[in-house]
């Protein structure tokens, strides 16, 4: 056996996606299947297309591309603002891309008028979390203006993005704002926008809760389908039928002793350059798994299966687990198993040291 392994569990992908998926066409709310979180793995965005995600989503074009490689039959979004360098592969690998600046969209058309071929953008409005997007709206509406006026480009609709940088909850009062931005749009341009895109997995707790305007017709969801853990502990929702079974991490114990809990000598930093603080617990068994920072980005984002385990960091290549009150003993050669919370998802799924096992 080669450790660690990933066990993907691709039916509760598809479980998970149909929830979501009913859950927000009561709304007349259409999902895009985000698979960057996963590094774009194709049979698990075969399972989120079963579910029913009107199309695939990403912030990188390579992923993108490789789903068109695969032959898997769908429209393509990239979600990153698309870089100068990469325009000649958006209009060959993506349908639909977001945008927030005029010389790309020049770009743009111009690139896409080479193969004679209409690229569909929604332009992205920042309503408060600081990332992409135009912050006036008056501006925002001139930019959907001259948009509308490029030859080989369509407007498909606006969205905004929320809590990724800036922390910024969506609300009910900043999803009014963007449905009023796009009333406003659509008067301008004498036409429906055919997408106003209320952003992703966090504005999932207002369509649970019945609180988004009706105006709000897409997200881009991929945490709340394949890291359900999520919503319950960070948005305090708890959304009926997901499971939290998606991906399981499995490493294995090199070392298990009875140690202080506190480091001994004079502190410096780890080995990442932070400054840890430390509780003293006294002496305590733990274990060292065969796993670290390296393949999960950030150990504190495993969650041990058994929950009298207690992880209490990580190097690079190591991570340190408290296993002091779990009742078995734990030897050398044995696996413990973990849920995943994102940042480790994204990291374990694109590491070529871990071993991927998907599970019908």
């Amino acid at each position: 056996m080669i450790y660690p392994q990933l066990d993907i569990n691709l039916s509760t992908i598809k479980n998970n996606t149909e929830v979501i998926v009913n859950m927000c066409r009561k709304h007349d709310i259409k999902i895009s299947g985000v698979i960057k979180g996963f590094n774009g793995l194709p049979k698990v965005a075969e399972k989120i297309l079963e579910g029913g995600a009107m199309n695939l989503a990403s912030s990188r074009i390579d992923q993108l591309q490789k789903m068109k490689g695969k032959n898997i039959k769908t429209e393509t979004l990239l979600l990153r603002i698309p870089m100068m360098s990469e325009i000649e592969d958006l209009v060959k690998y993506c349908d639909i891309s977001l945008n927030s600046n005029k010389e790309t969209l020049e770009k743009i058309n111009e690139m896409a008028k080479k193969p004679n071929k209409t690229h569909r953008v929604i332009l992205m409005r920042d309503l408060g979390d600081l990332r992409e997007g135009v912050f006036k709206r008056d501006e925002f509406i001139e930019l959907c203006r001259y948009t509308e006026d490029l030859e080989n480009i369509y407007l498909e609709g606006i969205g905004t993005n929320l809590s990724c940088y800036g922390s910024i909850a969506p609300t009910r009062e900043n999803m009014i704002e963007l449905s009023e931005t796009a009333e406003k749009v659509e008067k301008e341009i004498g036409r429906k926008l055919d997408i106003i895109s209320g952003g992703g997995t966090t504005t999932l707790p207002l369509v649970y809760r019945g609180e988004i305007p009706e105006k709000i017709n897409h997200l881009r969801v991929g945490e709340g389908i394949i890291n359900a853990m999520d919503l319950p502990k960070y948005w305090d929702t708890d959304i009926e039928g997901l499971k939290t079974d998606t991906f399981i991490c499995k490493a294995q114990v090199v070392e298990s002793n009875i140690k202080p809990t506190h480091p001994i000598g004079k502190m410096c930093v780890d080995a990442f350059g932070n400054k840890p603080v430390y509780e003293d617990k006294g002496n305590r068994k733990r274990v060292i798994l065969a796993l670290g920072n390296q393949d999960t980005g950030d150990s504190k984002k495993l969650e041990p299966i058994d929950e009298r385990m207690k992880i209490m960091g990580s190097s690079s290549d190591h991570t340190i687990v408290d296993v002091h009150d779990v009742e078995r003993e734990i030897k050398v050669g044995d696996v413990l198993e973990f849920k995943l919370f994102y940042q480790a998802m994204l990291f374990l799924t694109g590491s070529r040291y871990v071993k991927i096992n998907y599970i019908d």
